[in-house]
């Protein structure tokens, strides 16, 4: 008997269940697969969201969640520039030029340098008091 040979495919689905171990719904539903992405990148699928689910193996049994449909690109966005977008409205926007445009609520936690020295934020003006 001749083994069958291993397959690739991917199709559309739409996650039924959230986070790291997705369900996904194509041509019917499979649940507890793995989420891939980029490197360095960590992303849950929400429910309801349309995803590409990979499918590989002898017969395509075994499955991932590998992405979902981009956002629109920020206005003006150039070729090999990066923005990562939450589903709240924050982005990280790395630029051509070097620059990083942050949007959202930004919280620091560790620390901060600039220019290679820590940062102490100026108290210019205030009184000082014993």
């Amino acid at each position: 008997m001749k083994q069958t040979p291993p397959t690739a495919d991917a199709d559309l689905g739409v996650t039924t269940i959230a986070g790291g171990s997705a369900g996904v719904v194509t041509r019917g539903e499979v649940r507890s697969l793995p989420v891939y992405g980029p490197g360095g990148y960590i992303w849950m699928p929400e429910s309801g969201g349309a995803v590409l689910v990979i499918k590989g193996g002898p017969g395509g049994e075994e499955q991932c969640v590998a992405g979902t449909r981009q956002q629109p690109a920020p206005e003006g966005m150039q070729p090999g520039e990066v923005c990562i977008q939450g589903p709240g409205g924050g982005s990280i926007y790395l630029k051509r030029d070097g620059s990083i445009r942050l949007r959202g609520d930004i919280q620091l936690e560790g620390t901060l340098r600039v220019n290679g020295e820590p940062y102490v934020p100026c108290r210019c003006g205030e009184e000082e008091t014993v």
